[in-house]
């Protein structure tokens, strides 16, 4: 590649990011570093009538959390190229719009909402495609349809306009995608669309092609959503005169709703239980509280990996991936061009094998905190909690599930699982049980190996085979059906703790 590598994220700050937009910012940051280049942040706001408070902050404290942070942009510094946020070059954009009047690629348009609304009306009723273009734009008020010294009164009478582009009628303009291949258009489809608006403002057609000229941008990875936009950007390029700096197009498959089609939206995260924003997000005007994959204890190396795979695969068996091996293997050859599913059963099997892969003394400390905001009063030590969170690790999907997977160890279970008790218990096996509790209260050495060996020594003598009996005797000392290794739980809560809990079963057994 001749220039340096230069990729942007340039989100709107219109509310929550969604998951996908994350997915965006991932992929341009894993090409980024994998031909050593830049990779920035630009906040597109053109659009003042959409603005949310809070939304930009959120955008840079989800990338921050998820580790894909810019070298340049919003939240991290200026950087040669600066300001970064499009509000705040209002002042470059009206030239290049004014560039692109003179040189007969654009136009002003004086038409009120109303004469708009009545256009697409008449249109409308003649079963014709309802835009501003090159058969309509001749009925309407614009530079134009209006001689030249009326167009100049109204300019300098303040008249309310916008500056559109002026479409070639029929004209096919191709374009490579670097995920595509070979995409064509025809202008006929498409409309004279709004460049400059009257509120001084530029739409985002225009600002994003200045900036990313202006920042040097040479390839643009962004969301399927964008690839209708893609031809008019490619036009763009070239009346501006900048065709040879024009950088190059990837467009995104789009992250699909986990069952039936359709994007992935708020209201199916909602339905099925799972987060569709990176952090928890509350709406500044309704109040409403949207979960997040942060607060919903996901960790970011999961929520990096998992995101990788919706749209991208190495081509080899390996799934689980550092950032930096993400970086490495990445490549926009191996996008795919149709859209994700995704899959709420493989983000918590991504994020169960990053909580296992946690060192034991993080998870002790985590397990910790939750121990004593439940058991307020009991002191159990260091040592103790540390093995108990070694016991219940493979368990657990999430941090927060440690005390889920282990409050037995804890506490005497006050009542046992009632499915194992009526498939399991006869009132036969009550001596057996007494029996197994004499045997555990008479042991010196209360390991592990000796516990199961006694268990195991009174059922034969009982003729009573391990496999009938061993959920059952599970239920006694811990009251669940299922859970980590038994004589190993067994041994940590020790043999006094046991006895308690098998004379608790045995007096509450029929």
């Amino acid at each position: 590649m001749d220039r340096r590598v230069r990729v942007r994220f340039a989100p709107s700050p219109t509310g929550p990011l969604h998951i996908g937009g994350v997915r965006t910012a991932l992929y341009n940051y894993l090409f980024a570093k994998k031909h050593g280049g830049d990779f920035l942040l630009r906040i597109e706001d053109t659009d003042q009538t959409r603005f949310v408070p809070g939304a930009e902050e959120y955008i840079i404290e989800s990338l921050k959390w998820l580790g894909i942070e810019p070298v340049e942009g919003v939240g991290y510094g200026d950087g040669p190229h600066a300001p970064y946020r499009q509000s705040e070059r209002k002042l470059i954009y009206k030239q290049y719009a004014m560039q692109l009047v003179d040189a007969g690629h654009a136009y002003y348009a004086f038409d009120t909402a109303e004469e708009l609304e009545g256009m697409r009306e008449r249109l409308k009723a003649s079963n014709v495609d309802a835009k501003y273009d090159a058969i309509t734009r001749g009925t309407m008020k614009n530079s134009l349809t209006l001689p030249e010294d009326e167009v100049k009164r109204r300019l300098e009478n303040g008249d309310q306009y916008v500056i559109r582009i002026k479409l070639p009628r029929k004209e096919e303009v191709k374009f490579f995608d670097e995920i595509r291949g070979w995409v064509s258009f025809n202008t006929s489809q498409m409309d004279d669309k709004v460049l400059f608006k009257s509120d001084g403002m530029p739409t985002y057609h225009l600002a994003n092609v200045v900036d990313d000229y202006l920042m040097e941008i040479t390839h643009v990875i962004r969301g399927e959503e964008w690839l209708p936009s893609a031809p008019l950007h490619v036009l763009l390029y070239r009346y501006l005169g900048w065709e040879d700096n024009r950088p190059s197009f990837s467009h995104l498959p789009l992250l699909l709703k986990p069952e039936g089609n359709g994007k992935l939206s708020k209201r199916d995260g909602d339905r099925l239980g799972f987060p569709v924003f990176p952090l928890q997000w509350k709406d500044p005007f309704s109040g409403e509280i949207s979960s997040g994959y942060r607060e919903s204890g996901y960790l970011p190396e999961a929520v990096i990996n998992l995101l990788a795979f919706l749209g991208w695969n190495p081509g080899t068996q390996q799934e689980l991936f550092t950032k930096e091996e993400l970086a490495e293997a990445f490549s926009l050859d191996r996008v795919s061009k149709s859209g994700a599913k995704f899959d709420l059963n493989k983000a918590k099997w991504f994020n169960q094998q990053y909580v296992r892969m946690l060192d034991d003394q993080t998870l002790a400390n985590i397990l910790e905190n939750q121990v004593k905001e439940k058991t307020s009063g009991v002191d159990f030590s260091k040592e103790f909690i540390f093995k108990a969170a070694q016991l219940v690790k493979e368990k657990v999907s999430f941090t927060k599930e440690l005390w889920e997977y282990s409050f037995f160890i804890f506490q005497i279970p006050e009542s046992l699982d009632e499915q194992v008790v009526s498939k399991k218990w006869k009132p036969e096996l009550k001596p057996v049980l007494a029996e197994i509790k004499s045997a555990f209260d008479a042991m010196n050495n209360f390991t592990a190996e000796d516990a199961e060996r006694v268990y195991l020594e009174v059922l034969e003598k009982n003729g009573i085979q391990s496999k009938q009996f061993l959920q059952m005797f599970r239920v006694c000392l811990t009251g669940q059906a299922g859970g980590p290794p038994l004589f190993e739980l067994a041994a940590l809560v020790g043999k006094e703790s046991c006895s308690a809990r098998l004379n608790h079963a045995l007096t509450i057994l029929p």
